[in-house]
């Protein structure tokens, strides 16, 4: 009972946060900076060895200083995401833009779907958000459910308020089997590790032995939908702009884990290129590579299999 009330007091105090404008949001991101990096180290080891085992070849002042920017924007991208319960149409259209949405656009009108990959790039909330209101097809933005359920339904809140229709990662499948008759966007996080048990297809990521999901792969070979990359550019504080590029047209020509390599090292060369957008604040590898590998097996494989 205790935590369930902090819980709705904590709601309460951010969702009146939300209400501020971002001038003012953004100068309490730059003390927040203040307190999570001086002051309280959040992660800060976590955030170190990731980026030490990621850039072996950069100095010990360039480590330093990806660590300083990544943690002034993680400050940011702290505001913007409690920004998404007040923020309005106009002013996210503003602040996120697209790219090549007409690629998209061309398999949308065609009532054909596709695939989106995301991942902890830059502010990946307000893109996924933006998704609703810059293309005609529904979208379905997949997500890891949270501990508590007082901020799960927050968050679930915020993320649905202009369309977007979220299901769980555990539901995906029945989701696309009950769409597939429409013209939809499933929006995966291709860089989220997989659980220590679905830790079945191992590849070399930032220098580093990585397991990968192969969910995004295993679709879209037995659908055939399209594979597009959400490529997040951080203009400055609090713009964006989100290339939509093409992967993977004709994913049931491609070879086994072809997809996911694709999409994998996509996302290494956007982190190669700016650094400091990265969540490195995740214990992405925190599994090893077991002596002997897996096969990889659905749990939901009749599903899958009755897809069209």
């Amino acid at each position: 009972m205790i935590n369930k009330g902090l819980s709705k007091v904590g709601i309460f105090l951010l969702n009146v946060l939300s209400l501020l404008p971002l001038f003012i949001l953004y100068r309490l991101a730059d003390a927040f900076y203040v307190l999570i990096f001086y002051v309280f180290g959040y992660r800060r080891k976590v955030v170190k060895e990731n980026l030490i085992n990621s850039f072996p070849e950069k100095s010990t002042s360039e480590i330093n200083d990806i660590e300083k920017r990544f943690y002034k924007f993680l400050s940011s991208l702290f505001i913007e995401v409690i920004k998404m319960k007040s923020i309005s149409k106009k002013e996210l259209n503003k602040r996120v833009k697209f790219k090549n949405t007409d690629l998209v656009e061309a398999y949308l009108k065609n009532n054909e779907s596709v695939l989106f990959c995301s991942s902890h790039y830059g502010n990946y909330e307000w893109v996924c958000m933006a998704i609703g209101l810059n293309f005609s097809g529904k979208h379905y933005p997949i997500y890891k459910p949270l501990s508590s359920d007082a901020f799960d339904n927050w968050f679930l809140d915020m993320r649905s308020r202009f369309g977007n229709h979220m299901v769980s990662m555990r539901q995906t499948l029945r989701a696309i089997q009950a769409t597939k008759n429409e013209a939809t966007m499933f929006t995966f996080g291709s860089d989220q590790a997989p659980s220590k048990e679905d830790s079945t297809y191992w590849t070399t990521f930032l220098n580093q032995e990585s397991s990968i999901q192969l969910g995004v792969e295993k679709i879209a070979k037995k659908t055939n939908r399209p594979v597009f990359y959400l490529k997040i550019n951080t203009i400055k504080r609090g713009y964006y702009e989100v290339d939509c590029v093409p992967i993977c047209l004709n994913p049931a020509k491609t070879a086994e884990f072809e997809i996911t390599e694709q999409h994998t090292h996509f996302l290494e060369d956007m982190i190669k290129e700016a650094p400091a957008y990265w969540l490195w604040s995740h214990r992405r590898w925190k599994y090893k590579r077991p002596p002997k590998r897996v096969e990889t097996i659905f749990k939901d494989q009749n599903i899958l299999d009755a897809m069209v």
